[in-house]
């Protein structure tokens, strides 16, 4: 069961993805999520790094869409997006945001690493930050509540628990 602040997180991410306001979010929104995204990075769709964002975001969707019954050119409202966001990720805990968010927010960390070390710096942590329509000091700030080992460094581990803390109402920085 979604808690309100769960509830109010999982709104906010649907109107995110509801581009065109139609209520409904289907395919495209997230094909054009992963496009804005590339686009911030300057990465082109047909990069290595490019194809594996697009895939893991519409990987994201085919599986969601599946396990909602409406298919792959079917579309969610927002009543049916909770529901099945819910049951799907949520409610499964840590094995259904590996599952689910995982490969997204691996593909988006190998697109921050600019430097190739596997971790996601700050420099780079802003850079994701301004991507999704944040600012410098948010980032920052998001950054110290994510770094779990105080490496200065962080790991796709790291992230997805961040995914997952704000998800649960424990950290106020949406990553996706």
């Amino acid at each position: 069961m979604t808690t309100s602040v769960q509830e109010q997180r999982l709104r906010r991410r649907f109107e995110m993805w509801d581009q065109n306001g139609d209520g409904t979010i289907d395919r495209s929104d997230w094909a054009g999520e992963a496009k804005r995204i590339l686009d911030s990075f300057g990465e082109s769709e047909s990069s290595t790094k490019g194809q594996a964002l697009t895939k893991a975001y519409l990987g994201m969707w085919e599986y969601l869409a599946g396990q909602a019954g409406v298919g792959n050119d079917g579309a969610l409202s927002l009543e049916l997006f909770q529901g099945v966001a819910e049951k799907q990720v949520l409610d499964r805990g840590q094995v259904g945001f590996d599952q689910v968010l995982r490969p997204t927010i691996k593909a988006i960390a190998d697109l921050c690493d600019t430097d190739g070390d596997g971790q996601v710096s700050p420099q780079e942590f802003r850079h994701w930050i301004r991507a999704i329509g944040g600012d410098n000091s948010t980032a920052d700030a998001a950054f110290q509540q994510i770094d779990a080992d105080s490496d200065g460094q962080l790991s796709v581990e790291e992230l997805i628990q961040a995914v997952h803390r704000y998800h649960s109402g424990e950290l106020e920085f949406s990553l996706l």
